[in-house]
């Protein structure tokens, strides 16, 4: 296993679960990849906030799967889009009814809209329903909405907002239908399915931390500060791993594994750079393999950046989180806040502000953006003191997911090399960039690691297939 995401995790405890004896390879010190712990200045942070979602079946029962209480570690809220009063947003939450009613609840209940903004909303769910929630032509998201009728003030508030939440993309130039896979998985789905579940812990304690205690518990290995520099097969069908510089310091309590043994099968669960080098340094290069670079080199990658700042401790907003009107024009960068003190009961006073896509605001430098962030928390609040934070800090991802683009062709799990998969939240799925995306990869690559790999035919004949049963629904 090569990679200590959340993808190469999963793969690593579905493989373990069934009595493989399994080694993890990760280059960094903290398991979890691009949803990790961090340690600033004493303080234990994520390198990015995230929601999880009541739909997020598979992570759901992993998470399971390796012992961790949900009910501890995440806190579940109904679906909402509340933003704070005075801010010129709204304030939508859905009852605790059952599906759909939930919806015509949140909407009749609802705060800050129009009546012609409540029509556009209906008239965007019955469509969704009525077309099966998926276009036989991908197009932007902006598109559907246009085509859609959607109020301006909807597309403001709710699928903008959204769109950015979910895909990383803006929607000008995001998938239609990744995000109404997304909405059908949530809004269409049973009203559970819809809740919105914050972690109460470090993301690399919510799953990666157990996932290791999992793995070595049966007999495997997990090592860290491990950076795999190539793989090959050797004649006999196994690979062989070769291990560059090693930090020995974050070992020394570990038994380290031969830089040259040999295993039955690889996941290459590391980021899409990061396969396309290792697998471009493999000798024999099947036919199908510059098919796969390709797919990997064509994509492109969005970041996301996360703001946090440190209030005097009895700081609290009203509500867990909100939504926040973005305005680059006016340095209003931040989308969503989250009060970090209702989370974990060792970071009162503690917000966190994320922005989406945010190569938009890579001129600027982290103070100035810092700044920025506390001043446009301090007007939408109305509460002057939010602008003078005691301490921030700005982390940015910048390769934090692949910019979801219509009918953007991903790379499969299964590869033309037998014995080695894929596992990562780009490749082939439903679903954008998200922890559930990188949890099904990781479940799939798990399970199609020594199944047969398929000819260029019988892929393209695959594909030819999918795109038919897309145009016939």
């Amino acid at each position: 296993m090569i990679g200590g995401g959340w993808a190469g995790c999963a793969a690593a405890v579905e493989l373990a679960g069934q009595g493989h004896q399994v080694t993890l390879f990760e280059a960094a010190r903290t398991l979890g990849g691009r949803a990790r712990r961090v340690d600033c200045d004493g303080r234990r942070l994520d390198n990015g906030q995230h929601i999880l979602l009541g739909a997020y079946s598979t992570t759901l029962r992993l998470l399971k799967k390796v012992g961790i209480d949900k009910g501890q570690a995440l806190l579940r809220l109904p679906l909402q889009m509340r933003y704070p009063v005075g801010s010129g947003g709204m304030d939508f939450v859905a009852p605790r009814w059952p599906a759909p009613l939930h919806l015509v609840g949140a909407l009749l209940c609802s705060r800050g809209l129009e009546r012609s903004d409540k029509m556009s909303l209906a008239r965007f769910s019955s469509t969704a329903r009525w077309m099966g929630w998926r276009l036989n032509h991908d197009c932007s998201v902006e598109q559907l909405l246009q085509r859609w009728d959607q109020s301006a003030r909807m597309v403001q508030l709710m699928w903008r907002p959204l769109c950015l939440a979910a895909l990383n993309t803006p929607l000008e130039r995001a998938s239609a239908n990744v995000f109404l896979k997304v909405l059908q998985d949530s809004l269409g789905a049973k009203r559970a399915a819809s809740d919105m579940l914050l972690p109460r812990v470090d993301l690399s304690a919510l799953f990666p931390d157990s996932a290791a205690t999992f793995i070595t518990a049966r007999g495997g290995n997990v090592q860290t500060g491990a950076q795999v520099a190539r793989i090959e097969a050797d004649a006999d069908g196994r690979w062989r791993i070769e291990l560059g510089a090693q930090d020995k310091d974050n070992n020394k309590d570990k038994d380290p594994t031969p830089a040259h043994a040999g295993y039955d099968g690889i996941v290459l669960a590391t980021t899409s750079r990061q396969a396309a080098t290792l697998l471009g340094r493999i000798p024999v290069q099947p036919a199908a393999a510059a098919r796969l670079m390709a797919q990997l080199g064509a994509l492109e990658m969005e970041a996301i950046t996360t703001c946090y700042l440190q209030y005097d401790v009895k700081v609290r907003l009203d509500h867990p989180f909100f939504a926040l009107i973005d305005a680059p024009d006016r340095d209003h960068w931040g989308q969503f806040v989250f009060d970090r003190g209702q989370l974990d009961a060792n970071s009162h006073g503690l917000l966190a502000v994320v922005v989406s896509a945010s190569g938009a605001c890579a001129s600027l430098d982290r103070a100035q953006l810092a700044q920025a962030i506390a001043q446009q928390l301090a007007q939408a609040f109305g509460r002057p003191e939010l602008a003078q934070p005691s301490w921030v800090q700005v982390i940015s991802e910048k390769r934090a997911t692949f910019a979801c683009t219509p009918s953007l062709e991903r790379p499969r799990n299964a590869t033309s090399w037998p014995g080695l998969a894929l596992a990562g939240d780009y490749t082939v799925g439903d679903y954008p960039a998200t922890i559930e995306a990188a949890m099904r990869s990781g479940v799939q690559a798990a399970a199609g690691l020594w199944s047969n790999p398929k000819n260029d035919a019988e892929t393209d004949a695959d594909a030819d297939s999918e795109k038919m049963e897309a145009i016939n629904n």
